[in-house]
C-alpha cells in the first residue's frame, strides 16, 4: 500500500506487510529519508552549504588537491580534484512527519566528516589500502559494462551487481576525490559524493538500511549498494522539480547540469542525501 505515491522509481520493498524484531511485531515500511547534506568542491575547506563559509583552520592540509580543469588543452582539461563535507541532516525528524521514532535518524545538524584532513582521499596510491580490488576492474571490459549501467540508472534505478560502476558518471575507483575523466562540474561533483559515499560504507561508518535486513536496524554494507541512496543538488541553485531533480546515483547529468555551472565560479555544489529505509514500525 502506497501512503504518499510517488511516479519516482523506488526500491523493492519486503513482501510481507508484518515484522518481527525481537518479541517486537510490527508494520513493514519503506521509505527515502533525506538525513544527509554535503558540500562538494575544488577549494579545500569551502563549506557551500553554509554560505560558501571558508573555514580554514590554518594548517597546510588540504590543498594538495586544489584543482580542476583546465582550458590548455591536453589530458590536464579533464582531471578535477574535489573534496566532500558530510553533515547529518535528519530533516523528518525534525519536522515529525512520521510518529514512529524508531524509523528515523535523530540528532542535530553537526559536520560528520570532513575530506580535507583524510590523507586517503588525497592520494590514489593510499586509497588502494581500502579498495585493493580496483585492479580487477581497470580494463576494458569492466568499464565498457558501466554502459548498461548508466542505462539502468538512467531509466529507473542503478545496477548493484555492477558496484564498480558509477553509471554515466564514471568508475566508482579509487575511493577518492581525484576524477580523470572530468566532463563537466555536475557530473564530477556527482561522482566524488558517490565515491566518498562509497568509501564510508568500505570503512563501516555508513551502514545499510534497505530491504529485508533493515527491518530491525542497520547492518554491515562494506559493498555499497547504490540504489540506497539519492542526490538532490541544493547549491548553486536548488533543483526541487522534475524527475531528475533527485535522481539515483549514476543517473545522466544531461537534464541536471542546466543552471547548476556558472562562468567561473560555478564549481562548488551543494546535495542533500537522500537514504532508503525499511523498517519494522510499530
Amino acid at each position: 500500500m502506497k501512503i504518499w505515491p510517488s511516479s519516482r522509481p523506488d526500491t523493492n520493498n519486503p513482501a510481507l506487510p508484518v515484522c518481527l524484531c525481537g518479541l517486537r511485531p510490527g508494520i513493514a515500511m519503506g521509505f527515502w529519508e533525506p538525513v544527509r547534506l554535503a558540500d562538494v568542491s575544488m577549494k579545500p575547506w569551502c563549506f557551500v552549504n553554509l554560505g560558501g563559509m571558508k573555514l580554514d583552520p590554518g594548517f597546510d592540509i588540504g590543498f594538495k588537491s586544489m584543482a580542476g580543469p583546465s582550458a590548455v588543452g591536453g589530458n590536464t582539461q579533464y582531471n578535477s580534484q574535489w573534496h566532500v563535507h558530510w553533515y547529518a541532516y535528519p530533516l523528518i525528524y525534525w519536522m515529525e512527519i512520521v510518529a514512529d521514532f524508531l524509523c528515523l535518524e535523530s540528532g542535530s545538524i553537526d559536520i560528520l566528516y570532513i575530506t580535507e584532513i583524510d590523507p586517503l582521499w588525497q592520494d590514489s596510491e593510499l586509497t588502494a589500502i581500502i579498495n585493493p580490488e580496483a585492479v580487477l576492474f581497470a580494463n576494458p571490459l569492466a568499464l565498457a559494462a558501466c554502459a548498461a549501467d548508466c542505462m539502468a540508472a538512467t531509466a529507473k534505478l542503478p545496477t548493484d551487481e555492477l558496484f564498480w560502476c558509477a553509471g554515466c558518471q564514471g568508475t566508482m575507483y579509487p575511493l577518492n576525490g581525484n576524477v580523470s575523466a572530468t566532463i563537466g562540474h555536475v557530473q564530477a561533483s556527482r561522482l566524488a559524493l558517490a565515491r566518498f559515499s562509497y568509501k564510508l560504507h568500505r570503512e563501516l561508518v555508513a551502514w545499510g538500511t534497505m530491504g529485508s535486513k533493515g527491518l530491525c536496524g542497520k547492518y554491515l554494507m562494506p559493498v555499497m549498494r547504490k540504489q540506497q541512496y539519492r542526490f538532490q543538488a541544493t547549491n548553486p541553485n536548488p533543483q526541487t522539480k522534475g524527475r531528475y531533480a533527485c535522481a539515483p546515483i549514476g543517473a545522466s547529468t544531461t537534464f541536471m547540469s542546466a543552471g547548476q555551472v556558472y562562468p567561473a565560479i560555478g564549481e562548488d555544489m551543494g546535495y542533500l542525501v537522500w537514504r532508503k529505509r525499511n523498517c519494522c514500525a510499530l
